[in-house]
């Protein structure tokens, strides 16, 4: 196997840290030895995030793109960013209720098995679907989302930088950004379906 290959399976396992990361109690006993869990959540995000980078410019330098990389590397993807939102349903705003709301992880993560499938359904055709200007666009909201609610999540939960004024101000700026990046993963998931409609007409 492959440098790139592995830094791909090394995003599977890195999404598993996060996930112990953001969702272990900090009375418990693996947690008591590290209380600062959103902080190496976030830490270990931004490691996997580099390795999403590394391991495409490695493959492309080197020549080393396989199909099985070509498979792999959005999968990892998409368990890391739908790890996350998940992770931050489980998080309390201001109110005490959710941080980020279950309809819109659940639109997120629709779309892109949706989007999967599609790739899919086109690759039995003998045909390659490549990522979109919009669907960048997307990535990157997302991206940008889940790094700034992980960077206000450290500071409110790890080290209190901020009283209650900075928890209200925070949960309504995390609902806004996740408002943005709804819209634009339905408007970038609607337009990809359309401009590849013909797949589904076998005539």
């Amino acid at each position: 196997m492959n440098l790139p290959n592995r830094l791909t399976l090394a995003r599977i396992g890195l999404t598993g840290v996060f996930v112990a990361a953001m969702l272990l109690p900090r009375e418990g006993a693996v947690m008591a030895h590290f209380p600062y869990g959103k902080t190496l959540a976030l830490a270990v995000f931004v490691l996997a995030a580099l390795t999403d980078w590394l391991d495409g410019w490695l493959a492309r330098r080197d020549k080393l793109v396989t199909n099985f990389g070509a498979l792999l590397d959005p999968v990892a993807d998409k368990v890391l960013t739908t790890a996350a939102f998940i992770c931050f349903i489980e998080q309390q705003n201001y109110k005490g209720q959710a941080l980020v709301q279950g309809w819109m992880v659940l639109i997120i993560v629709a779309r892109d098995f949706l989007v999967t499938g599609l790739r899919l359904v086109a690759g039995t055709k003998q045909l390659v679907l490549h990522a979109e200007q919009l669907g960048k666009h997307k990535t990157i909201s997302q991206m940008t989302t889940i790094i700034i609610v992980l960077v206000g999540l450290a500071a409110r939960d790890d080290w209190a930088l901020w009283g209650t004024n900075f928890d209200i101000n925070f949960s309504r700026l995390v609902f806004g950004m996740m408002l943005v990046t709804v819209v634009l993963t339905v408007w970038s998931g609607f337009g990809y379906f359309w401009r590849n409609r013909e797949i589904f007409n076998d005539g």
